[in-house]
């Protein structure tokens, strides 16, 4: 039987949306946000931003095929950047039929209290931990509505910072559970409850308190395990496929020009769901960036391996979204999303988040040992193209089949077939 997803991307958008919903991935209300496209209401654009004057549309499309902890995943994501989508697509469906797996290893998001002029730094570690249960204590009434949803402080532990002109910092990190939410608000509402008394037991003056959005005890992991079958026609050729994608990926850990290129794709297919869903795409990606430096060189995030048949793939990093509060509470197209995505909690979407960040990666590396990353690229990149020089209607279908089958691709030849086409 044929899948209603089959050649999902030659359907129109109409059709797209038709079979999403008869299919229960979009309720009849997210159905009806997504095909009439309805802009946010004023009120809430002012209240989400200074001097607001408009709003800037981007597209906003759905990855195929994946398999997610053996749950089958439609995932919306929103890029500008041609072929981001349909190469996801495509790796999701080079990791079936097992699909990705994930793994949520802690979620706990950090809040620092910096301290300045400390004279001796190990007593007052001691006496940090000493009195974690008062400071405890006062961190839950500070915020009582995370503690009875099962959150709150869960930890703390202090740091000495130093450089090379003597000047000191001695820092406290505490570790607090925040549910479901990104938790900003949260962590820098229990730290200015807590600071004070911080104050009171240790000998110093403050400098700041404050989130940090390096949040190592908030780490998500993905694999995936690719049968060299999926990779080309013969298990020869794909196993020698895999075997450039695990050289690929070794050359990205001691190369950090090629490493930022290399993660670079896998926030493609990242910070399109993250905005996709009302998170904040500048704090994954600097979380994210700082984890990829945590052994004193920028190297690349993920890791790929050939064992038997198959290659092997993980990636791991920092994922602290939220799946409630902040933006994703007054934006419809992220709450509608989140609807489509079925997820139940933060932790689940960060598992999503994790799995379309690895499948961008495998499809970036494989196009990049075996055809190349600008077949592809620019196969899509047509459609903009021919935008570009004024094509309109059925116009940009024209332009961009033309254009796919000229042996050069730019705005020139671009502008050629779309002036030959009204001629006729």
């Amino acid at each position: 039987m044929t899948s209603p997803f089959y050649k999902f991307y030659k359907k129109s958008r109409e059709e797209r949306l038709a079979i999403l919903l008869k299919e229960h991935y979009l309720t009849p209300n997210d159905y009806d946000l997504f095909l009439n496209n309805k802009l946010l209401d004023d009120d809430v654009a002012n209240a989400l931003i200074e001097n607001q004057l408009t709003q800037f549309p981007l597209p906003m499309g759905v990855a195929m095929n994946f398999i997610i902890d053996g749950e089958k995943k439609v995932i919306p994501m929103v890029v500008e950047e041609p072929s981001v989508i349909a190469a996801c697509s495509h790796a999701a469906k080079m990791t079936l039929p097992d699909g990705i797996t994930t793994k949520v290893h802690s979620r706990q998001i950090i809040g620092q209290i910096i301290l300045k002029d400390v004279v001796d730094h190990k007593e007052a570690s001691q006496m940090i931990d000493s009195h974690f249960r008062e400071i405890k204590e006062i961190a839950d009434n500070t915020h009582p509505s995370i503690v009875a949803r099962g959150g709150g402080l869960k930890k703390i532990k202090t740091r000495s910072i130093s450089d090379t002109s003597e000047q000191n910092f001695f820092t406290i990190h505490l570790f607090v559970d925040v549910q479901n939410a990104m938790g900003a608000n949260i962590i820098n509402t229990i730290l200015e409850g807590v600071t004070p008394f911080v104050l009171e037991l240790i000998q110093g003056a403050s400098l700041m308190s404050i989130l940090s959005n390096y949040n190592t005890d908030c780490l998500v992991s993905a694999s995936c395990k690719v049968p060299f079958l999926q990779l080309a026609p013969s298990v020869e050729q794909g196993k020698l496929i895999a075997e450039k994608i695990a050289e690929a990926s070794l050359y990205a850990k001691l190369d950090p020009y090629r490493a930022v290129t290399h993660n670079k794709g896998i926030m493609n297919g990242i910070d399109s769901v993250v905005i996709a869903t009302g998170n904040d795409p500048r704090a994954v990606s600097a979380a994210s960036h700082a984890y990829a430096s945590r052994h004193g060189q920028y190297e690349g995030m993920t890791n790929w391996y050939v064992v038997e048949d198959h290659l092997i793939g993980e990636l791991t990093l920092p994922m602290a979204v939220g799946s409630v509060g902040g933006a994703i509470s007054v934006l419809p197209m992220a709450k509608a999303n989140l609807d489509l995505l079925e997820v139940r909690d933060a932790t689940d979407l960060a598992r999503i988040i994790l799995s379309v960040g690895l499948a961008q990666n495998l499809a970036a590396l494989k196009a990049l040992v075996s055809v190349g990353i600008q077949k592809g690229h620019m196969s899509l990149h047509a459609s903009s193209l021919a935008i570009q020089v004024g094509a309109k209607g059925e116009e940009i279908e024209e332009v961009t089949k033309a254009l796919r089958r000229a042996p050069k691709m730019n705005t020139q030849i671009a502008k050629h077939i779309l002036n030959k086409l009204r001629e006729k």
